[in-house]
């Protein structure tokens, strides 16, 4: 830990040398910070600067959403948002952020949260339609949301038809979630396989199998999955998570749980990594404290 704070600091102190030479901006600072998911020093630097832009603002939403800020992050995605109106990322983000809003507020607030993440969602995705990132997040949210609140099975089915023509291999992955949504589990095993052997070096989608095999209470194919997986990228930083938050929900192999989240606590992340304080919170939980 102390040898990666240590290379953080190094890095930190170089950025802020090269701002004061003038060499990069101080976005671009930011915005290294960020990608190491130091997201309080992204903040603080984007703080300082007075006559702020889209980007600006939305490297800002993105970095309280980091923080787990929720509200702060709407309000400066909404900002960047009406300055730019046709940029998608700035809908996608806003969806996520307001998504967060709704999962961790009141009952009285949150339906309201929600509508506005699939708006946005669905704003995102008309700007972009061939964004994957706006049609994932779309299609999970038409998967998992009442009809009320904008969701549904035949929403999330048509959506993923639009996957097919931009990514093959994560169009099986879709069929296998419209399938277990249905529970025809032989199904959704068959098509996260069938993405499996398109991609054999994806580790993510082994990690998917092995993750729906542990649900499946098939623990020992599960285990031989993940298995599989360390051998295509060693200690890659989604697998140490995702193999311990299986191990915990299914309260086996807690020892090795908790020595993959002190490893992955370890490691460096990026912001498409699961968040440090999750991490953290499994840990905790895994230790009874």
């Amino acid at each position: 830990m102390t040898g990666l704070w240590v290379k953080q600091a190094t890095l930190g102190f170089a950025l802020a040398l090269l701002v004061s030479a003038g060499t990069i901006s101080v976005r671009e600072q930011a915005e290294s910070l960020y990608q190491r998911t130091d997201y309080q020093a992204a903040v603080n630097l984007l703080n300082r600067v007075g006559q702020k832009d889209a980007a600006t603002y939305n490297l800002l939403g993105r970095s309280y959403y980091g923080l787990a800020d929720y509200k702060k992050a709407t309000e400066s995605l909404e900002r960047a948002a009406a300055m730019e109106p046709n940029n998608s990322s700035h809908y996608l983000w806003l969806g996520r952020a307001y998504g967060r809003r709704a999962e961790t507020s009141s009952f009285i607030t949150a339906p309201g949260f929600a509508k506005k993440t699939c708006t946005n969602f669905e704003r995102s995705v008309a700007l972009d339609p061939r964004s994957l990132d706006a049609l994932n997040d779309l299609f999970e949210y038409y998967l998992q949301a009442p009809g009320f609140l904008g969701g549904g099975f035949d929403k999330a089915s048509a959506l993923a038809e639009k996957v097919r023509a931009l990514d093959p291999v994560e169009y099986h992955f879709t069929q296998a979630r419209l399938a277990e949504k249905r529970k025809e589990f032989n199904t959704a095993e068959a098509q996260l396989r069938r993405a499996v052997d398109l991609a054999p070096r994806q580790v993510g989608r082994v990690i998917d199998l092995a993750k729906f095999l542990s649900k499946q209470g098939r623990y020992q194919e599960s285990d031989a999955t993940f298995q599989r997986a360390q051998k295509i990228a060693p200690q890659n930083p989604k697998l140490l998570f995702e193999q311990a938050a299986t191990y915990i929900e299914t309260n086996r192999n807690l020892d090795t749980a908790r020595a993959l989240l002190k490893l992955y606590l370890q490691v460096a992340l990026t912001p498409d990594d699961p968040p440090r304080q999750e991490a953290e919170r499994l840990l905790k939980d895994s230790s009874g404290g």
